[in-house]
């Protein structure tokens, strides 16, 4: 779903997606997916890097903070390409892991694209203020629509949900996956908060 596409979710379009200039700028960024890192730092848990080198079980990287770094080579996890970046579904990842999926929430949020898929289920990082992306033109936008073929939002969850239900789909397993949705959000939910510190 390309600019053209997004136009029905009117002001909203920019919190829900990357343009299609944004999207071509990632594809065609050098990337060295054997170099290219996520290292363990002290403040901000992750950071991305280089690797410079490797000696046995030990890896040498330059951070993007202009710190040069030395760790254990378990700690070196790869970046994805650039392609990933801001992705909509984090199932898509090449290779994914908690640095991987912690600066993909960062930098949607940054966008203020607070809402991510992660497989099956929704992941919303709360912005604390109001996006224009809660009114009639955008519940419109998403109506009959599936999953995949709109961006992330909890409008797309609910239409879903109840086009199951309108379709005879047992109500107790939409029930059941709203529920198992709904807890493993608070889970991750509160694991980020411990983490930040929020």
């Amino acid at each position: 779903m390309g600019d053209e596409l997004m136009r029905e979710f009117g002001a909203a379009a920019p919190y829900l997606r990357k343009s299609d200039k944004e999207r071509l700028e990632a594809q065609t960024r050098p990337f060295d997916m054997k170099r290219e890192c996520f290292v363990p730092d002290p403040d901000e848990e992750y950071v991305k890097g280089t690797v410079v080198s490797r000696d046995g079980d030990k890896a040498t990287c330059d951070t993007e903070r202009g710190k040069t770094v030395v760790v254990k080579e378990a700690d070196v996890h790869p970046q994805n390409p650039p392609k990933f970046d801001k992705i909509e579904d984090m199932a898509m990842f090449t290779f994914l892991h908690e640095p991987a999926v912690l600066f993909n929430l960062k930098e949607r949020y940054a966008a203020w694209m607070i809402y991510t898929y992660s497989g099956l289920f929704c992941v919303t990082v709360n912005p604390y203020k109001w996006l224009p992306v809660y009114n009639q033109e955008v519940v419109v936008a998403y109506r009959g629509k599936k999953r995949t073929e709109a961006p992330p939002h909890i409008f797309s969850i609910s239409d879903n949900a109840y086009q199951y239900m309108l379709a005879g789909t047992d109500k107790h397993t939409v029930q059941s996956e709203f529920l198992t949705d709904l807890l493993q959000k608070t889970a991750f939910l509160s694991f980020l908060a411990s983490e930040f510190q929020i």
